[in-house]
């Protein structure tokens, strides 16, 4: 069907219904109404309805909903809330406009609503696993605040230690008096802790056994089996990606940009793209630049950033660091070539005469 003749349906999606709106090529509303959010939902709006481009904000039901809608031949566009202010900023902002303003835009340039790329369902499984490994570490960490915080107003003072250590070797100088009353809480942080490294076990071997392309980005010091197998989940194909720093901008880690005539400002980080990624990415940096990490090029350039001074010095380089880690993992995946710690270290020695 040529893209003269095709109809588009804008789909704003709800938690038990959703609104619908269909138009014709030339604009024209052919039909409206509201469907249930379910698979029985979905077939029967789409299942026997000639080849049309489908427009929906991507959103907890996204991911299925766009499966669904695809499976019945139809062209699938998941808009991105972060350019939708044609509808957030609307002062008659409803479902039924939602909807029509979805198809509208859809009809004209789906490029305008910066398109989000779902994952595959069973991507989505494994993603899910390394979600749930984050929310158990986030409890744990929420624990640890917590009995220190308590502690603390009785004069006493935790041990500074790892969340790992922390169920018994932090807990050891809770006052006599506070022992029974967190002692539930101790043991659910335990509980918790028993859990996450379970989580870890699983990882690991996902990675080595599903993954196996992780073991590229894991010869990079800083980068484990965690972020390798969630880099390469997010993205799921380096070919999206024509060149490496791209993926930088897909995950949020390249400065906002505001330039008009002389003005050209650089401000902070987009924070657009994959969250959880990103963390994972500034959480590496931060291994890569901390007293654990190893002698490697991107460590020495981000100390040298940081060393610059100023305030905020550290943690730019470590944004700047996490930057370059984005491209360098992607590059890495892409080309499959084994990772030389200190290239430029080895080149100019090796062009020295004996």
């Amino acid at each position: 069907m040529t893209c003269e003749t095709q109809t588009t349906i804008g789909v704003d999606l709800g938690d038990a219904y959703s609104r619908f709106c269909v138009l014709s090529s030339s604009g024209e509303i052919l039909e409206e109404g509201r469907i249930a959010t379910t698979n029985a939902g979905i077939r029967g709006l789409f299942e026997r309805r000639e080849r049309s481009r489908v427009v929906i904000e991507a959103g907890a039901h996204s991911p299925w909903v766009s499966r669904a809608i695809t499976t019945h031949g139809h062209e699938v566009v998941v808009a991105n809330p972060r350019h939708l202010t044609i509808i957030y900023q609307s002062t008659r902002k409803n479902d039924r406009n939602d909807a029509q303003a979805l198809a509208r835009v859809g009809r004209l340039d789906p490029r305008l609503l910066s398109p989000i790329h779902h994952r595959g369902e069973d991507s989505q499984v494994d993603l899910a696993l390394l979600r749930a490994r984050d929310v158990l570490v986030n409890s744990r960490t929420k624990l640890i605040n917590h009995l220190r915080g308590t502690v603390k107003i009785f004069g006493a003072r935790l041990p500074m230690c790892s969340g790992r250590s922390f169920h018994w070797k932090g807990t050891a100088e809770i006052p006599e008096r506070l022992r029974e009353v967190l002692a539930p809480l101790v043991k659910a942080l335990e509980s918790i802790d028993a859990q996450i490294r379970e989580y870890d076990r699983r990882v690991r071997v996902m990675a080595e056994s599903k993954y196996p392309e992780t073991r590229l980005l894991r010869q990079v010091n800083g980068v484990g089996a965690l972020t390798a197998t969630a880099y390469v989940l997010t993205l799921e194909d380096p070919a999206r990606f024509s060149k490496s720093r791209r993926v930088s901008a897909y995950v949020g880690l390249v400065p906002r940009q505001d330039q008009s005539g002389q003005r050209d400002l650089q401000l902070r980080i987009t924070k657009s793209g994959n969250g959880f990624l990103r963390k994972l990415l500034v959480q590496s940096a931060h291994y890569a630049m901390g007293p654990f990490g190893r002698d490697y090029e991107l460590r020495r350039w981000g100390m040298t950033l940081a060393a610059r001074g100023g305030r905020s010095a550290k943690k730019r380089a470590v944004i700047a660091v996490a930057r370059k880690l984005a491209a360098l993992l992607h590059h890495l995946w892409r080309t499959g070539v084994v990772y030389e710690p200190l290239k430029s270290q080895n080149a100019n020695a090796a062009s020295i005469p004996a």
